[in-house]
């Protein structure tokens, strides 16, 4: 009798133990964290901006990869330690830091911004789920916007008045589904992903730099009307209409030179502190490439790549390339490190050196031969004779797709002409 009773408490007991371990979490962790999708979400003004990531192991340590469209953005400067991660954003001074919480990560993304302010916004990210606005079991069908598409070409207009600016949209529909960018005189917004339904267009993107949020509604005139946020402290209005002849003019050559100026005369230290010059020897006969960049700069960053692999490959033709670099910090040992941060990323071969903090005004008067500083990066391209040849206000990143595609072209046809011009004459040897 005994054992019978004994029989009925135990088999009920087994069969929570056997259900309890049934529907325990058993996806694979890496030093907790686990493995696989992600939904992230940043809370910005204009409301939830969220963006994929996913979570691998390599080499026993934890990879977390960014997702916006195609995009895939690698952070591997992690640590861990008493169930708190901090991410820092490669090439970046922006930084995550969040609690481990049972397949959840909440904390703090912080985005270093000029004079070295700092932006604090609030991060989750949820283990698991891989949509991206909407989930999937309330998404309405493919008849959700009855036929209407934002597929295509579109010129903007953010602002109004006399600080209206425009703009070029392109986007890509599938589905509800909607990538793209947007692509402004200064450069692009790099990849957008988001989704149109039932008449509302909503793209987001944090790829390490940027913290995108756009909004918009389709018009009965077959117009776009919303608000862009950038981070938590800007927000603009938009206005676009579908053009697929849709044009930012002649605003990439923006940057000229002032009256009859026809070289650059610079000298910043490099990041060991010593002062480097375009007028040294070592530049002489030389095509240079200068370029106004920083850290901090997203486009600057797609730039350094191209021109990371350009200098490798041509530098025995005689190319060298200088980065003045214009960084969110005034103290020099800060933006020496912000910059040391940014040439690891790329691999960056080339001189580097800290020109000033990141303000086009600031960089206008360390330039005085240009007429402003219009956009970071501005692209300067000397000549074997020191003379000013071309200047490119602007990059337009691989996000744009057909127009990279035709940036590489131009910068690779001016490149080869200017290398295949006569160097001048040796300088003469030192007087010993």
């Amino acid at each position: 009798m005994k054992f019978s009773l004994s029989y009925r408490f135990v088999l009920p007991l087994v069969a929570l133990m056997t259900l309890n371990a049934c529907s325990r979490d058993t996806t694979p962790e890496i030093e907790g964290l686990r493995v696989g999708p992600w939904r992230a979400v940043l809370q910005v003004p204009g409301g939830d901006l969220p963006f994929g990531m996913s979570i691998a192991a390599k080499d026993g340590k934890p990879i977390v990869t960014l997702v916006n469209g195609p995009n895939r953005v690698d952070v591997t400067e992690i640590t861990i330690a008493n169930y708190e991660v901090t991410m820092l954003m490669p090439g970046f001074e922006n930084k995550i830091v969040a609690k481990i919480d049972d397949g959840a990560l909440r904390g703090t993304l912080t985005m270093v911004k000029a004079g070295g302010k700092l932006q604090l916004i609030p991060f989750v990210a949820t283990h698991g789920q891989t949509w991206r606005f909407s989930e999937p079991a309330t998404t309405p069908g493919a008849d959700a916007n009855s036929g209407a598409q934002v597929g295509g070409r579109w010129a903007f207009t953010f602002g109004e008045g006399d600080k209206a600016s425009p703009a070029v949209g392109e986007f890509v529909q599938q589905g509800t589904i909607v990538t793209g960018t947007v692509m402004t005189p200064t450069g692009d917004h790099r990849f957008l992903d988001g989704e149109f339904i039932d008449g509302e267009l909503r793209l987001s993107k944090f790829d390490g730099g940027h913290v995108f949020l756009y909004r918009g509604t389709l018009q009965d005139d077959g117009s776009l009307r919303g608000k862009f946020w950038s981070g938590t402290a800007f927000e603009d209005r938009f206005v676009a209409r579908r053009d697929d002849n849709a044009s930012l003019g002649d605003a990439e050559n923006a940057t000229k030179l002032v009256g009859k100026a026809d070289r650059l005369d610079f000298r910043f230290p490099d990041l060991a502190g010593h002062d480097i010059s375009i007028n040294d020897p070592f530049f002489y006969g030389k095509v240079v490439i200068v370029t106004l960049a920083g850290s901090w700069c997203p486009n600057c960053h797609d730039e350094a790549a191209f021109l990371a692999e350009l200098h490798r490959k041509r530098r025995a033709e005689g190319l060298e390339v200088i980065s003045l670099m214009f960084e969110q910090f005034g103290d020099f040992k800060r933006a020496a490190e912000a910059t040391d941060r940014f040439r690891r990323r790329y691999g960056i071969e080339y001189t580097t050196l800290i020109a000033g903090t990141s303000d086009k005004d600031d960089a206008a008067s360390k330039l005085p031969q240009l007429n402003g500083v219009f956009a970071f990066p501005t692209t300067i391209f000397v000549d074997r004779q020191g003379k000013v040849r071309k200047i490119h206000t602007g990059f337009s990143g691989p996000a744009t797709g057909q127009h990279y595609d035709k940036l590489v072209v131009e910068f690779t046809k001016t490149l080869d002409a200017l290398l295949a011009e006569t160097p001048p004459p040796p300088l003469p040897l030192p007087k010993i």
